[in-house]
């Protein structure tokens, strides 16, 4: 006698299967394992950009290069060819010719900005609300895959201080760099001294009149050269691109890993070496412990990459200076400080950071009621408890985004094969009884890592728990072995076959 489930008719069909929303790295990435391994899947990248790339479409000021190497930031399934710290120009080439290689751009759909989405589990369908040039339109899907980073595209981070609106120049944050800023001959100031910071005084230093890099605190820098001998001796013996791509990816992710584990097992030893590496450019003279001395251990926040210290050969030559102190007010000629020194400047860099976004800043209700993720717990760092049939990726910290961004398509497109074969329309994670007293630890643990951008957004992102499958590791080389082997079935993905509510 047949169940009442197979009984039920059938819901309307959607419009797609599943609608990936970004069309950067997360999102590419997306695509080409649908593409691959669900070539039945009817699916649509969704981006509000008039080109693919995400962050290396937002961001365009000078210099700007990636702060991961390429081999471990680029694709697995798309060998990387050149050095290894690239300019967003080579990134951008290099993620054209992997959509271009596999056909993706079919797939993908510019200036289309999702503003809602709505979930019905009735019809076990979203409904998303998507806005582009010619008005708003409703768009249908089975599945959503929440590839759209995790900074909010349309504002970085901008402190306010005294005296901002009487400073006589413009005042710039890196992510809405102007394309017709003149900066030649022109005394900058950047206030800041992060990745952007780094690789923005050497590139203005070289037409600027002067740069100074203004910090509150100095940062672990990691100076390392822009080629290696091991890369030059491995393509000379002419391997297949794919061969060499993989042979350095493996290199890279080893010393990721080496460095990672003195982190945290022998602190002040590596910190002592990163150090070393910034006096080996500046010289003994130089005042290493007032401007390149953090007071937090490494990788408590990101390491910044100098390619052949490119940055401190630019402060030993005079063309750039370093100043760690704190604004007391702007001025029409630049900025008083705390110690009451004065920074005479024509244009002011503020490379302040990111703001931090949940769900790329989307309106997401479950049966009409409104989600508040923060409330939510993660499953895996992927799903959340009580949305159902939503992925979303957040990649790592300490390494390359992309290696998470992979690992995560490769768990999303087996959850979907395992609801075709289980004949679920529907999957939300939920709490097992013995998992409701859990406590609930923060999206990132600030003893692990304290980045401003991440601090000043934790209370908008998702609970983690003490235990798998409720655990955001930020560890690679767990999640590589974890996810793939990840069970199902283990109680805390509760499927159904019309549809699912909140659940718990």
């Amino acid at each position: 006698m047949p169940s009442s489930a197979d009984t039920t008719e059938t819901p309307p069909m959607p419009d797609l299967d599943v609608v990936v929303v970004g069309a950067g790295i997360s999102g590419i990435a997306a695509a080409y394992h649908l593409a691959t391994n669900l070539p039945d899947q009817r699916f649509a990248v969704l981006d509000a950009k008039s080109g693919i790339g995400g962050t290396w479409q937002t961001h365009r000021f000078p210099g700007i290069r990636s702060d991961s190497d390429l081999f471990t930031f680029g694709f697995s399934w798309k060998p990387w060819t050149g050095v290894p710290i690239a300019t967003a120009q080579e990134i951008l080439a290099y993620l054209n010719e992997a959509v271009d290689e596999h056909d993706l751009r079919r797939h993908i759909r510019f200036g289309q900005t999702v503003e809602r989405a709505d979930w019905n589990s009735e019809k076990a369908v979203w409904s998303l609300t998507v806005r582009n040039a010619t008005g708003t339109r409703t768009l249908s899907c089975r599945f959503l895959w929440m590839c759209a980073g995790y900074y909010r595209h349309s504002e970085g981070y901008q402190p306010r201080w005294p005296g901002m609106e009487d400073f006589s120049g413009p005042i710039v944050h890196p992510q809405q760099w102007p394309a017709d800023l003149d900066h030649d001959g022109k005394r900058i100031v950047v206030i800041g001294s992060g990745a952007t910071a780094a690789t923005l005084v050497p590139a203005l230093c070289e037409t600027a009149a002067h740069v100074t890099m203004l910090q509150r605190s100095p940062t672990y820098y990691y100076a390392r050269p822009a080629t290696d001998t091991f890369i030059e001796t491995l393509r000379a013996l002419d391997l297949p691109a794919e061969w060499q791509h993989e042979i350095l990816r493996r290199k890279f992710l080893h010393e990721q890993q080496v460095v990672t584990r003195r982190s945290f097992d022998e602190p002040e030893a590596l910190a002592a070496d990163l150090i070393a590496g910034v006096r080996a450019y500046l010289g003994e003279d130089f005042d290493i412990e007032t401007h390149f001395t953090p007071s937090y251990r490494p990788w408590r926040q990101r390491l910044a990459v100098v390619p052949d210290g490119d940055l401190f050969t630019a402060i030993r030559s005079g063309r750039a200076s370093i100043v760690t102190d704190h604004i007391r007010r702007f001025t029409p000629g630049g900025l008083d400080l705390a110690s009451g020194e004065t920074l005479e400047a024509d244009i002011i860099v503020t490379a302040t950071g990111l703001v931090l976004n949940a769900l790329g800043d989307i309106s997401v209700r479950v049966d009409g009621r409104p989600v508040d993720i923060s409330q939510c717990w993660t499953h895996r760092g992927i799903m959340l408890s009580g949305v159902p049939n939503m992925a979303m990726v957040f990649g790592y910290l300490r390494a390359s985004w992309t290696l998470r961004a992979d690992l995560v398509a490769d768990y999303v497109c087996r959850l979907l094969t395992h609801m075709t074969e289980r004949r679920a329309t529907a999957v939300v994670p939920a709490l097992r009884s013995e998992e409701l007293a859990m406590p609930a630890r923060p999206w990132i643990e600030p003893e692990n890592f304290n980045a401003g951008y991440i601090l000043r957004g934790l209370d908008i992102m998702p609970r983690q728990g003490d235990r798998q499958p409720w655990v955001m590791t930020q560890d690679y080389f767990d999640d590589r072995e974890t996810l793939p082997a990840a069970d199902l079935d283990d109680g805390t993905l509760i499927y159904a076959r019309n549809g699912v509510g909140s659940g718990s």
